[in-house]
């Protein structure tokens, strides 16, 4: 019985979360930047791993919905409630973390990135700290060859939630700007030290974006 609740409660949250994403975007005006940074990618069939800092989350969720983009999301209970949503808006997703289920999470995106879909990947999720990179998404480029792809994500007119990702929700009739910046490859024999390397270069690079993008969140 309890499985049973559970299961009408997640799926009933996969629901009310897909309808309020879609009515709260059908007011929300769209900028994108740096499109050229993709195109070539998406004119060769070629699938790529997205990075963005978590609390950019939900404008993503619109922009690249029904798109078989596979999202890691954290299987802690509230990951259930993300993936339905997720789910219903057209994405695949895997469960893991950085912290939990890291191994399975790994694997699973990188089944996904050798069967054509896109990556999806907050590097600094799923419980912070915010803005600092963790490697996983370099694992995967490392060992699928797949161009990262960074993204900033700021709303010109907008609230952010009082928690650790300060977590963006755009308001009725604003604009959200989407910047995409320029890939980063890791070769397979990348040490540990240019791993290292490429975390500090793309950390950089998701800040210029956010800048780019009008996020509001201090660096």
């Amino acid at each position: 019985m309890t499985n049973l609740r559970s299961g009408i409660r997640y799926s009933t949250a996969g629901v009310l979360g897909q309808g309020l994403v879609n009515s709260l975007f059908t007011t929300v005006r769209l900028q994108t930047m740096g499109e050229e940074h993709l195109l070539p990618f998406r004119d060769a069939g070629k699938p790529v791993i997205f990075v963005f800092w978590h609390g950019g989350l939900l404008p993503l969720i619109h922009v690249h919905r029904r798109q078989g983009t596979v999202v890691l999301v954290s299987e802690h209970g509230d990951g259930e409630y993300v993936t339905r949503v997720l789910r219903r808006l057209g994405f695949g997703v895997v469960r893991g973390s950085s912290t939990r289920g890291a191994v399975g999470g790994l694997k699973g995106l990188i089944r996904a990135a050798a069967q054509g879909h896109d990556i999806a990947v907050s590097p600094d999720g799923p419980k912070g700290p915010n803005r600092e990179f963790k490697h996983g998404a370099l694992t995967v480029a490392r060992m699928t060859g797949l161009p990262i792809i960074p993204i900033g994500v700021g709303a010109k007119g907008g609230w952010h939630v009082d928690s650790w990702d300060q977590f963006l929700v755009p308001r009725p009739f604003s604009t959200v700007r989407v910047a995409y910046g320029p890939p980063c490859l890791v070769p397979r024999d990348a040490s540990e030290l240019e791993i290292e390397s490429n975390a500090r270069s793309l950390t950089q690079t998701l800040a210029d974006l956010s800048v780019r993008s009008g996020d509001r969140v201090d660096l």
